[in-house]
């Protein structure tokens, strides 16, 4: 190595080390894109990365879009008749227009009570008689008894609001056009974001993060598992390939796949569930990618601990399912949660989704929501990348 007059490299040597330089990004970058190759032709031949890409977000969006609804309707319900009375004949009339009950009506209480039980009726409503000449009698109170079954409580909440609603919609009719004016007080409900009060609108983008969790982490696991395995992998580690480019070459194929996978269901929930989505697709592709990174390090971590798919997939479920079902606020309001679980939820990636998601789909891009939420995913995402990294090692042992 020849020294310039004022002691540092030549112009020459600058030149040879500069293309050495060059040379060595060029061979670094010929090495990722082999490693990208190679693990898009893994893909292509494996069916079950295709089968839990694009086959599993399609039968979770039909099972819940189809056979799962938060909504109550045609609840089965049971009036005891008992009062001859037109007032108390027009109440019933009422549950029998309203599209939330199949009313069974009866003369004696005696013959629905039985009904309940068997679990064929999940209440009773009971105008007695002697209703209709309370409503006339000053200083008298007209009174119902409304007998729900408890078994299932959420049902028996349902039931209980909904025929609440229905005899105060009766009497607020009936105000009206006895006394020839208005109630004293009139409410006049708005309901935001989701004025149909559909519960798919909500369970939909939930399902959404719970496609992205799995694929995110369950193909990246699985993956790797099956190499060490297989033995592919100590051929992999004695390439020329450095450990960060191994890792690189293995997140950016799936990184693809996950994210094609995204906006596929995203296609499949606007178009044959006619879910709003109100946001923007360039910031629906920024949240998915910051959630992305988080979930596909998380696979690999659970790899290369494991070295075995079936504890890979076992770990995949309960690290990324579970707590994307359980803790991320889709199915359980998590201000209703006890502190413990609370605190375990805050640590989940799956719960920033959830909100980011809804807020996309029902809001759109609200940056209040929205950039907290993505801060928090970004956090997760370097960490998970980070710990990735740190255990991804160009050693067998």
């Amino acid at each position: 190595m020849r020294l310039s007059p004022r002691g540092g490299l030549s112009a020459l040597d600058s030149l040879v080390y500069t293309y050495k330089q060059g040379s060595e990004a060029m061979s670094r970058g010929r090495r990722l894109l082999a490693l990208v190759k190679k693990e898009g032709f893994q893909i292509v031949r494996d069916p079950s990365s295709i089968v839990i890409a694009f086959v599993l977000p399609l039968a979770l969006l039909f099972l819940f879009g189809y056979g799962i609804s938060l909504d109550a309707k045609d609840i089965f319900l049971g009036i005891a008749l008992e009062d001859e009375g037109w007032e108390a004949r027009d109440l019933a009339a009422s549950f029998l227009g309203s599209p939330y009950f199949k009313p069974t009506v009866s003369l004696a209480r005696r013959e629905l009570f039985p009904l309940v039980t068997a679990g064929e009726l999940r209440g009773v409503l009971v105008i007695p008689s002697g209703f209709s000449a309370s409503l006339h009698a000053p200083g008298r109170v007209a009174a119902l008894q409304l007998a729900v079954d408890g078994a299932f409580p959420n049902t028996g909440s349902l039931v209980q609001n909904y025929s609440l609603g229905v005899i105060s919609q009766w009497a607020s009719t009936k105000a009206t056009n006895t006394l020839g004016a208005n109630t004293p007080v009139e409410v006049e409900p708005r309901f935001w974001y989701n004025s149909e009060m559909e519960s798919r609108y909500s369970i939909l983008p939930g399902i959404m993060s719970i496609i992205m969790a799995l694929i995110g982490t369950m193909l990246t696991s699985l993956v790797v598992a099956r190499e060490w395995e297989r033995g592919t992998m100590e051929v992999l580690l004695s390439t020329p390939a450095g450990a960060f480019e191994i890792l690189l070459g293995k997140l950016i194929p799936y990184y693809l796949l996950a994210m094609f996978s995204t906006f596929f269901s995203l296609g499949v929930a606007v178009t044959l569930f006619a879910i709003p989505f109100r946001g923007s697709l360039f910031m629906l592709f920024c949240v998915a990618s910051l959630f992305m990174f988080s979930a596909l390090g998380q696979g690999l971590i659970i790899s290369s601990l494991t070295r075995n798919q079936y504890l890979a997939s076992f770990a995949a479920l309960m690290s990324a399912f579970l707590p994307a079902v359980l803790l991320s606020g889709f199915v359980f309001e998590i201000s209703s949660m006890p502190l413990l679980q609370r605190a375990v939820s805050a640590v989940m990636p799956a719960r920033y989704l959830v909100n980011c998601l809804l807020t996309l789909f029902l809001a759109g891009n609200v940056r209040g929501v929205l950039f907290p939420n993505m801060l928090k995913l970004a956090a997760f995402g370097t960490f998970f990348l980070g710990a990735a990294m740190l255990s991804t090692k160009k050693r067998l042992d």
